[in-house]
C-alpha cells in the first residue's frame, strides 16, 4: 500500500481521525545539476558507483575546499554532503600517497558506517593505481593490539569520534607524528550536534588540534557538514576560530512529503503504536522517535506483543546498547527484515538504515532543526514519505497544537557555544599544555579573559611557567581524563554495591539530583537503589531492587546578581541579562508510584549546597503588579512561579537546548532588584550563551510564555503550561491563573518602569569560580592575586611580613634503620642543632644536653621555619623534650610544596634551581661523621642546610614563587605564599 492510501485510511478511522490537528504537503523537487567535473580516475570511480553528475552545491563545495577554502555544507538529510568531502580528499590522496585525512564523527556508529563507504571507493581507486589507499577506523571498541597497530601505520583516512582525539591523539601526538604531519583535510560531520556544553569543549579540542598539525607543519582544511541550522559558518567559525565559506543552497532532488500533526488524547505513545501497526500490516517501513531511552524500550515492548506474527519485525534502538547490537539492528532495518525501529536520537544522524516510508514521532523533539532532521530519515530515494508528529502533554507539544503554522513557517534554531566559559576554558588549557608546552607567543593566548584564566590555573599549581616566564607547563601528565566532553565536570563512577563491577557514569554536577542516596537509578530497564552517594571522594553505590516507584529531588535555590551586563525595556518592564551566582541545595526527595504518579512521602536529605556562577536573564516584576494580583486574592508566589516554568517550557523554541539546560528561580521580593523577579539562567557552570539568546528574544520569549498560558485548555496547570517536571519543590505553589494576570498587567498596564537601581548591584569583586561543595578559592580571591602580580605573573606574597623567625635544622646520633623505621624517630637523638635567629642575623648551635634550651629559644620567634621540620626535626625532639612543639607557630617548607604540587620535591633540588646553589652534604654523611666524633663537620653541613632553607624562605617571600625541575627537565615556577 503506498502512503497515500495509509493517510486517507487514517483520516476516515473513527478512532484517531479527530485527533488530526493539521496536514500539509511538502511538495517534490527536482534535483539542480552542477557544471560537469573533468574526468579523472578517482570521479571514474564515482561515476562507476551510479553518479554521474553533481548537484549545485556539491559541485561548489568541492571546488572551494580544493581551493584550501575552510566550507561548511548545511543541507538537508539526503542531499548528498558525505560526496562533498569524499571526492576532494581521495583526489588529493591519489596526487599524494602520503597525504591524511581525518574523519571526525560523534558517534562511533556514525564512523563504522562511512568506514564501508570510503573502503568501496577506495577499492575503486585502487584498481586503477599501484599504490593503496587506506582507511581505518580508531575508537574505544578496538583492542589495544589493533590500536597500536593502527597507531604504527597510520591509514591515508582515519574515522574516529571526539573522544579518542582528545584522550589518545593529542597527549600522544608523538606516536602519531607522521600522521599529523601529512594532515590535509579534517572532516567535522555533524557539527550541529558539538553546541551547548560538548560544542564550548569541542572549541577547544579543535584549537588544540590545530597547535598540534602546526607543530608538525601542517594547516589542514577543515570541512564541516551540518544539518539544517541558521548560523552553520557562525558556528564552524566559533568552534576554530577559522574564516568558514557556507555552502547551503540545497540542489538536491526530494520526494512529495507528507506531514501531519496529532494530539495524543489516548497517550502519546498509545497513539504511536496504533499509527505503528497499521503502517507496518500495510508493508511501510517505519521509524519512531521518542524522547527517552525508557519509553523507547516500553513502545517497542508493547507493540511486538500486540503485533501477533510481526511482532519480531520491530524493534528497539538506543544509546547503551553493545555495537554488535546495534549494528545488527542497522543491517536488519536497511535490508528490509526490520519493518520499524522506536528510537531515541541515536538514529537521528547519518547511519545507513536504507529507505523508510512513515516517521512518526513521539513528541516533538525540542528543536526544529531535530524535526526537519527526523523527517529526512525518511523518503531518502526520492519517493514519497510521511511524518506525523504526536502531541505529547507538554509546553512545547502543545504551543504547535495551537498553532501548527508554526512548526512550517519557524525558521532553523542558532546553535550556541561558549569557547570562553572559565570552567571549560581552564581544563583545556591544562590540558593543551600537557599536549604541547604553551608559548607566550602563540597569538590566542593574548586573549584577556585566557590571561585571566592561566593566571588562575598558575595561582593553583595546575600549570607551571618556566623561570624566564615564555612557557607553561603542565603540572600533571594527563589531565585529560577529568575532562568530560559531554558535560562541565569530572562524572563520577556507580557501582554495584560491593563489587568493583561499574554500572556507567554521572556527572558530578547532575549527581547531587539523580544518585543522592534513595534515588531510584535506572539502567538497561533494571531498576536499581542508591546505597550510598559520597560525594567527597566522587564515588555512587547501587543495589538492584525492583521498587514500583520513581524519585524525585527536592531542592532550594537562591541567586545573587554579581554583575548587569545589559538591560532593555520590555512591555511595561525591564528585562535584564548579567551574571548571576547560583546556590542551589539538594534537601531531600520525593518518591512517586510508577502506576498513578501518586506522592508516596517526602524524605529529607543532608547534602552540601551547590554554587556555582553563569550567566542569566531575569524580568521584573514591578510592585504595582504584585499589588493588582494581591488585591484580586491571587497567588503571587504561585503565579511568579508559573511564569518562570511557563518561559523555561517555552524557550527551547528559541534557542537550540533542552529545558534541562535551564534553571530558574522565582523570588517575590529580590533585595538587589527591589521587587519581585524571574531568573531563568544557564545550568552550566560559567554559562554556554542560551541565556543571553534569550535576552536578545526577550519578547518573543515573553509573547510565547504569554500564549503558552493562554492557550492551555487546562483550569489549574498542567504540564503542558506550568507545570515542570524537574521543579525542585515539585510544582508547589503553582497558580496558573495569577501567572496570566501578570503577564496581562505586564503587557498592558500602563505601569512606570522602575527606577535604574543597578547602582545596588556593585559586587566589587565577590565573584566566585563556578565550584562544587568544598570548592577551590573564590575568583575574586585569585583576580586579587593577579592584580597584584610579580613580574612572573604569579601572586606576591601578603602584605603582613613576620618581624623575627628561626630556621632549623637537626642532625640526628642514629639512622631510621637503627631505630626500627621513621615512625620511631623519636628514639634517633641529636647530634646537633642549629638556628638561624633573624633578630641577630646569626645562627645558633645546640647540643643534645642544650635541647630545653633550643626549645625555649623557639618560643620566642614569630615563626618557625624548616624543611620537613614537622615530620622530622619536631619527631626527633618530642623524644627529648615533653613540651609540645605543634603549639609554636611554624612554616614547613615541604608541607607547603607538597601541597601546591601533590608531591614532594628535595631541599637540594629545590636549591639548585631558585638560588643556584646546593647542600654540602647529605644525613648519611652526617652519622659517619658522628661515628668519627668529627661534630664539627656536622655543624658546619646542618649550617649550611638552615642557610639555604633561610634562603629559599626569603626569595618565596620576597618574589612568590620557587623554582624547580619538572619531569620534562625544564625549569619551572612553583607560587608559594609565606
Amino acid at each position: 500500500m503506498t502512503i497515500a492510501q495509509y493517510l486517507n485510511a487514517l483520516k476516515g478511522f473513527k478512532g484517531l481521525a479527530p485527533d488530526l490537528v493539521c496536514h500539509r504537503t511538502i511538495d517534490a523537487k527536482k534535483a539542480r545539476y552542477g557544471d560537469p567535473l573533468d574526468t579523472d580516475p578517482v570521479w571514474q570511480v564515482f561515476q562507476d558507483q551510479g553518479i554521474q553528475r553533481l548537484y549545485e552545491h556539491q559541485a561548489r563545495g568541492v571546488a572551494l575546499i580544493e581551493k584550501g577554502v575552510h566550507t561548511v555544507i548545511a543541507t538537508p538529510t539526503a542531499s548528498g554532503k558525505s560526496l562533498v568531502y569524499n571526492l576532494p580528499v581521495l583526489r588529493a590522496i591519489y596526487g599524494d600517497n602520503a597525504s591524511c585525512g581525518l574523519y571526525l564523527f560523534p558517534l562511533k556508529a556514525l564512523a563504522r558506517d562511512q568506514l564501508g563507504t570510503l573502503e568501496t571507493l577506495m577499492a575503486g581507486v585502487n584498481a586503477k593505481i599501484a599504490d593503496t589507499l587506506t582507511a581505518a577506523v580508531y575508537d574505544g571498541d578496538l583492542s589495544a593490539y589493533h590500536k597500536a597497530k593502527v597507531r604504527n601505520n597510520p591509514p591515508n583516512v582515519l574515522l574516529t569520534n571526539p573522544e579518542m582525539l582528545h584522550l589518545a591523539m593529542l597527549p600522544h601526538h608523538h606516536l602519531w607524528e607522521s600522521f599529523f604531519a601529512n594532515l590535509k583535510f579534517v572532516v567535522v560531520d555533524e557539527v550541529h550536534t558539538y553546541r551547548g556544553v560538548m560544542g564550548s569543549h569541542m572549541a577547544w579540542v579543535f584549537r588544540r588540534l590545530l597547535r598540534i598539525c602546526r607543530h608538525y607543519g601542517a594547516e589542514p582544511v577543515f570541512v564541516f557538514c551540518s544539518a539544517t541550522i541558521s548560523n552553520p559558518g557562525e558556528l564552524s567559525t566559533a568552534l576554530t576560530g577559522l574564516a568558514v565559506e557556507v555552502v547551503d543552497a540545497d540542489s538536491a532532488p526530494a520526494g512529495k512529503k507528507d506531514v501531519l500533526l496529532m494530539n495524543g488524547a489516548s497517550g502519546a505513545a498509545q497513539t504511536a503504536i496504533l499509527l505503528m501497526h497499521a503502517a507496518i500490516h500495510r508493508g511501510l517501513r517505519t521509524i519512531v522517535y521518542t524522547q527517552s531511552r525508557k519509553i523507547t524500550e516500553l513502545i517497542a515492548m508493547w507493540a511486538s506483543q500486540r503485533a501477533g506474527d510481526l511482532g519480531s519485525r520491530i524493534s528497539a534502538y538506543r544509546a547503551g546498547f553493545l555495537p554488535e547490537e546495534r549494528q545488527k539492528i542497522e543491517q536488519r532495518l536497511a535490508s528490509g527484515e526490520l519493518l520499524a525501529v522506536v528510537t531515541t536520537s541515536a538514529l537521528e544522524l547519518g547511519i545507513d538504515i536504507g529507505n523508510l516510508d512513515l516517521c512518526i514521532l513521539v513528541g516533538y523533539p525540542g528543536t526544529i532543526m531535530s524535526t526537519w532532521q527526523r523527517a529526512g530519515r525518511v523518503g531518502r530515494d526520492g519517493s514519497d514519505a510521511a511524518m506525523i508528529l504526536v502531541a505529547h502533554e507538554d509546553a512545547l507539544d502543545h504551543f504547535f497544537v495551537n498553532h501548527p503554522a508554526m512548526l512550517f513557517d519557524l525558521p532553523p534554531e542558532q546553535a550556541v557555544i561558549n569557547p570562553f566559559n572559565p570552567v571549560i576554558m581552564e581544563r583545556h588549557l591544562e590540558c593543551a599544555a600537557a599536549d604541547l608546552r604553551l608559548d607566550r607567543d602563540e597569538r590566542f593566548l593574548d586573549d584577556p579573559a585566557i590571561q585571566i584564566a592561566l593566571g588562575r590555573l598558575e595561582a593553583d599549581v595546575r600549570l607551571l611557567k618556566s623561570r624566564d616566564g615564555r612557557f607553561w607547563y603542565s603540572a600533571r601528565q594527563n589531565p585529560h581524563r577529568e575532562v568530560n566532553l559531554r558535560g562541565t565536570g569530572m562524572s563520577i563512577p556507580i557501582f554495584l554495591d560491593g563489587q568493583k563491577k561499574k554500572l556507567g557514569d554521572v556527572d558530578r554536577f547532575r549527581a547531587f539530583y539523580e544518585t543522592h542516596w534513595g534515588a531510584v537509578y535506572l539502567h538497561h530497564g533494571s531498576t536499581y537503589l542508591v546505597s550510598e552517594f559520597d560525594h567527597e571522594n566522587g564515588r555512587v553505590q547501587v543495589v538492584k531492587e525492583r521498587v514500583p516507584y520513581f524519585t524525585r529531588a527536592r531542592s532550594t535555590k537562591s541567586t545573587e546578581i554579581l554583575s548587569v551586563i545589559h538591560t532593555r525595556q520590555v512591555w511595561q518592564t525591564r528585562v535584564c541579562f548579567g551574571r548571576l551566582r547560583v546556590t542551589d541545595q539538594v534537601t531531600g526527595f520525593e518518591k512517586r508510584s510508577v502506576n498513578n504518579q501518586r506522592s508516596l512521602g517526602v524524605f529529607p536529605l543532608e547534602l552540601p549546597p551547590i554554587v556555582f556562577e553563569t550567566e542569566g536573564v531575569w524580568i521584573e516584576i514591578p510592585e504595582q503588579v504584585r499589588d493588582c494580583i494581591e488585591t484580586r486574592r491571587l497567588h503571587f508566589m504561585g503565579g511568579i512561579h508559573a511564569l518562570e516554568h511557563a518561559a523555561i517550557g517555552i524557550l527551547p523554541l528559541l534557542v537550540m537546548t533542552d529545558r534541562n539546560d535551564l534553571g530558574g528561580i522565582s523570588i517575590p521580593f529580590h533585595p538587589q532588584v527591589g521587587m519581585a523577579a524571574v531568573f531563568v539562567y544557564d545550568g552550566t557552570p560559567g554559562g554556554i550563551g542560551l541565556a543571553r539568546q534569550a535576552f536578545e528574544q526577550a519578547e518573543i520569549m515573553l509573547e510565547r510564555t504569554f500564549d503558552a498560558i493562554r492557550l492551555c485548555k487546562c483550569d489549574n496547570g498542567c504540564p503542558a503550561c506550568v507545570h515542570s517536571p524537574k521543579c525542585g519543590s515539585g510544582n508547589r505553589p503553582i497558580d496558573k491563573g495569577a501567572a496570566l494576570e501578570i503577564l496581562l498587567a505586564l503587557r498592558n498596564e500602563k505601569t512606570t518602569p522602575p527606577v535604574d537601581r543597578f547602582r545596588i548591584y556593585a559586587m566589587g569583586n565577590q565573584q566566585p569560580e563556578p565550584s562544587l561543595p568544598h570548592g577551590s578559592p573564590s575568583l575574586a580571591d585569585k583576580l586579587n592575586d593577579l592584580a597584584n602580580a610579580s613580574p612572573h605573573g604569579l601572586p606576591k606574597p601578603p602584605s603582613r611580613v613576620v618581624k623575627r623567625f628561626g630556621v632549623l635544622d637537626i642532625e640526628t646520633r642514629r639512622s631510621a634503620q637503627e631505630v626500627g623505621g621513621w615512625g620511631r624517630a623519636h628514639l634517633m637523638g641529636v647530634s646537633c642543632a642549629v638556628l638561624f635567629d633573624s633578630g641577630i642575623n646569626d645562627f645558633r648551635v645546640y647540643l643534645e644536653a642544650d635541647v630545653e634550651t633550643l626549645v625555649q629559644d623557639l618560643q620566642a620567634f614569630d615563626l618557625v621555619i624548616g624543611f620537613n621540620i614537622k615530620g622530622f626535626d619536631y619527631k626527633v625532639l618530642s623524644g627529648l623534650v615533653s613540651f609540645d612543639l605543634t603549639t609554636i607557630p611554624t612554616l614547613d617548607m615541604l608541607v607547603k610544596v607538597h601541597e601546591r604540587l601533590g608531591y614532594r620535591l628535595s631541599l637540594d633540588a629545590l636549591a639548585r634551581c631558585t638560588l643556584g646553589t646546593s647542600k654540602s652534604a647529605d644525613g648519611l654523611a652526617a652519622l659517619e661523621w658522628w661515628k668519627q666524633g668529627e661534630i664539627h663537620r656536622i655543624i658546619e653541613y646542618c649550617k649550611q642546610d638552615v642557610k639555604v632553607t633561610r634562603d629559599l624562605y626569603l626569595f618565596g617571600r620576597e618574589h612568590g614563587f620557587l623554582v624547580f625541575e619538572n619531569k620534562a627537565k625544564k625549569e619551572v615556577c612553583l607560587p608559594v605564599a609565606w
